[in-house]
């Protein structure tokens, strides 16, 4: 029953249904060499294999046969040609046409050589069928082969009875022809799957380094935020004992300014607490900041790039966020540098102004003979993600001398100045 259902799917469901031929897609190794031009017209190249092949059955079908002239030549002729071009715009009912018309046509061949089979039924047939299978999925060519051999057999025995037979070297040539087709249908299919699963693979890898990224982000944030807290709850607790007999008032207020900054950690730390790992354990150290530069820059020197750090502007000390990203942003730079320009120079620019803070890492060439290593740019991620937190604008972008340039501005209100 699964059979038969599978022969009714594939040959006699919408067996009649308009499916012209599109265009070939022009991505091939061979398009893409070719002029943008001759591409306009290439794109046309199955159509024109196609006709090529219903113009050499309709040669065959004129010239093969020499006891029908006039009107009866041409219809032999061009009933197989016509089944070979209705392969671009009905398919299936091509396959079903070409094996109904071998026996009219064998009896206007007069021959009988051959039953039910002439040259240009042969001809056509094989064209047909390889069309048609390279068009559906082989499955329907197993189908289509199989009705040609019991249908070749049928008219062998019962319709033509003592005259010869073309079927078995029709059957073995037809049964090349379509394997042929059938591998590089699988071949086909199993490309396309092998780049949409690496398509799926690079946009999952660039989904698990984003959420990493933000997971280091939020654990930052939370070792930020919880001390600040943490500061204003112990200065809240003790500023009433810093003044002489304070009101109630004030000490009440106090008390609610400290109760407030309590809650507000505690739930810090249950809602970002969930993105440390088992084994995480908070820095000892405090985090870094725009005055830890020169250890940074000393350390990439030490690994061999060559670093001008360049500081405009009137410095001041900005909120610990802001400070920390931008040495985080500063510092990924530097080691895309490493990694992707060996040999190459460095400069790093920091420019305080007015409404927040700019930074420009720009890096030259690669130059030695150290190869650069390859990477997926997730670097260029984790800083995108840095600055989109604190409603900031950046750029990277390769440079006309072939090195690369990541600038950045990080906005900082003037009541946020530290």
């Amino acid at each position: 029953m699964g059979a038969l259902s599978g022969l009714r799917q594939d040959l006699f469901r919408d067996a009649f249904a308009y499916r012209p031929l599109a265009p070939s897609a022009g991505d091939g190794p061979v398009m893409r060499r070719l002029p943008a031009r001759i591409r306009r017209y290439a794109v046309w190249t199955p159509h024109a294999v196609v006709a090529g092949g219903a113009l050499l059955v309709l040669l065959i079908g004129a010239g093969m046969s020499s006891e029908v002239f006039g009107l009866v030549a041409l219809v032999f002729g061009a009933v197989p040609a016509a089944t070979v071009l209705m392969t671009l715009v009905r398919p299936v009912l091509a396959f079903w046409a070409s094996l109904a018309s071998t026996p009219f046509l064998a009896v206007l061949d007069g021959s009988w050589g051959g039953w039910p089979w002439s040259p240009a039924t042969i001809a056509s047939h094989l064209i047909v069928l390889t069309v048609v299978a390279a068009r559906t999925r082989p499955r329907a060519a197993f189908w289509m082969w199989l009705l040609t051999g019991a249908y070749g057999l049928f008219a062998e025995a019962v319709l033509g009875g003592y005259y010869a037979s073309d079927t078995a070297p029709l059957m073995f040539v037809s049964a090349v022809a379509l394997l042929v087709v059938a591998l590089a249908q699988v071949r086909r299919d199993a490309e396309r799957e092998v780049a949409v699963q690496q398509s799926v693979t690079a946009v999952e890898r660039d989904r698990r380094t984003l959420l990493e990224e933000r997971t280091t982000i939020a654990r930052e944030l939370h070792d930020v935020v919880a001390h600040h807290m943490s500061v204003v709850a112990i200065q809240a607790e003790a500023a009433p004992y810093r003044v002489e007999n304070p009101p109630p008032e004030l000490e009440q207020a106090f008390a609610t300014i400290r109760e407030n900054a309590v809650a507000a950690l505690t739930e810090l730390r249950r809602v970002l607490g969930v993105v440390r790992a088992e084994d995480y354990e908070a820095p000892d150290a405090p985090q870094p900041t725009l005055a830890d530069l020169d250890g940074l820059l000393g350390n990439v020197r030490d690994a061999g790039l060559e670093v001008d750090l360049a500081i405009t502007g009137a410095v001041r000390e900005l909120p610990q966020g802001v400070e920390l990203s931008a040495y985080r942003i500063i510092q990924e730079a530097l080691s895309n540098a490493l990694r992707h320009a060996p040999g190459a120079s460095a400069k790093v620019e920091v420019s305080y102004v007015l409404g927040g803070l700019g930074l420009r890492i720009v890096n030259g060439p690669a130059r030695g003979l150290v190869k650069p290593s390859p990477g997926a740019g997730h670097g260029i991620t984790g800083m995108r993600e840095r600055v989109t937190m604190l409603n900031g604008e950046m750029t990277a972008e390769p440079t006309e001398d072939g090195g690369y340039e990541v600038a950045a501005f990080l906005p900082v209100a003037r009541d946020e100045t530290a």
